[in-house]
């Protein structure tokens, strides 16, 4: 399985944050966002990322979880799911976690893989994103 690592910054496109008011300082944040993703494998360099996830926060701490889709020049995709942890110290927000594709189209079909990622919010719509992994690609399917 070929590895691979890479950065984005990604932008917050939309961005709704509901209190709970259960418990002080609890928070649901569900986000969309986008980035062009640099990567060291050419087949996964330059492609459009967007992501939608969901964070469960008390107090700036907690898991989150969500979905992605990163779109080629070709048209083609690769989409899977992330799931986390975000911890706050000070003013400084930090987050961590994992990732699996889940699905692909035309070269992608059939794509496996997985990773890790890290990273740290910039401003209260961007963060910055460093990850790593691995991939398959279905028998029978070639990099462009």
């Amino acid at each position: 399985m070929p590895n691979f690592t890479g950065q984005l910054k990604t932008t917050s496109s939309s961005q709704t944050i509901v209190s709970c008011n259960d418990t002080p300082g609890h928070q649901i944040v569900l986000r969309w966002a986008n980035a062009q993703q640099s990567c060291s494998d050419p087949l996964f360099h330059n492609t459009r990322h967007n992501s939608t996830g969901v964070a469960d926060l008390t107090n700036g701490n907690g898991q989150e979880h969500g979905y992605f889709t990163n779109e080629h020049s070709s048209g083609d995709r690769e989409s899977g799911t992330w799931e986390g942890n975000i911890t706050t110290s000070g003013n400084q927000v930090t987050f961590q976690g994992t990732w699996k594709y889940t699905y692909g189209t035309g070269q992608f079909a059939g794509i496996s893989g997985n990773g890790k990622f890290t990273g740290r919010m910039l401003s209260g719509n961007e963060w910055e994103v460093s990850f790593e992994g691995s991939y398959q690609l279905k028998a029978g399917t070639r990099a462009a």
